[in-house]
């Protein structure tokens, strides 16, 4: 093999490892990072902190419990079966309870499921999750992910504590209301400043796709986990988040797309 296939093939193989890795996404590795774990990284911090708040106070009058997830793709697997997994896997709802629901958005495929569980199936039936999911229809199209699971997430407080008979007294803003606050992009942006600053320094050294020992910057795992250690990371709830309770799913619920 001549040099020059050989820097080509030591180019590719950083790629291959990278595409191999996010199509065997394992999803049961995912670790919840609150209330809504935004692993497909597309809600603000402004929706963020308002989706946290509010299901806490949910969780705190009615004990039920509400997690959020985002993924950037199913990687050609059922989004029943992702969406279950996570539930099980995370335990959303107190055990023996089971009053736990768990709404799943895959960006890329516009996929999105309602996973409700045991004890909220009865408040929550097939029908009324289809209609919560459609309601949310025009609001991802739009690309408005944070508003889409804000009022989603108002929606299901509000069935949730009216079978309770309880009364939830924090009120999502409209979408018009939420201003993202610019400092609480520091903590994205001065990472992403520090590698534009390791490119740059990369191409004044005469790094770069040339190399004979392959780029540089592509990461030796890869994947999109959102386990600890690696990923996209995960959002510090640690003052107000202390993990879901243990419960199940059988499975109810509805599906949708947008």
């Amino acid at each position: 093999m001549s040099l020059h296939n050989q820097r080509i093939a030591l180019f590719r193989l950083p790629i291959l490892l990278c595409a191999l890795s996010l199509s065997a996404a394992d999803f049961t590795s995912l670790l919840p990072q609150g209330y809504l774990s935004d692993f497909a990284q597309v809600v603000n911090p402004a929706h963020r902190a308002e989706i946290e708040r509010y299901c806490a106070r949910v969780q705190q009058l009615t004990s039920a419990e509400i997690a959020i997830v985002t993924i950037p793709s199913l990687e050609d697997e059922p989004i029943e079966d992702v969406a279950n997994s996570l539930y099980r896997k995370w335990g959303v709802g107190k055990k023996g309870k089971n009053e736990g629901v768990l709404l799943l958005l895959a960006v890329r495929d516009r996929r999105m499921r309602l996973e409700v569980g045991y004890g909220l199936e009865p408040i929550l039936p097939d029908g009324l999750a289809g209609e919560l999911l459609d309601n949310m229809r025009p609001l991802l199209r739009q690309g408005e992910y944070g508003p889409a699971l804000l009022e989603a997430t108002h929606r299901l407080g509000s069935i949730i504590a009216k079978s309770k008979n309880v009364s939830i007294d924090v009120t999502l803003p409209s979408r018009r209301e939420v201003r993202p606050d610019p400092e609480a992009y520091f903590p994205v942006l001065i990472p992403i400043l520090f590698v534009l600053l390791l490119i740059w320094i990369n191409r004044r050294r005469g790094g770069g796709f040339g190399s004979s020992s392959g780029p540089w910057f592509f990461p030796g795992g890869g994947g999109w986990s959102g386990g600890s250690g690696g990923g996209f990371g995960g959002y510090d709830s640690s003052d107000s988040f202390g993990g879901f309770g243990g419960g199940d799913s059988g499975g109810g619920g509805a599906n949708s797309s947008w």
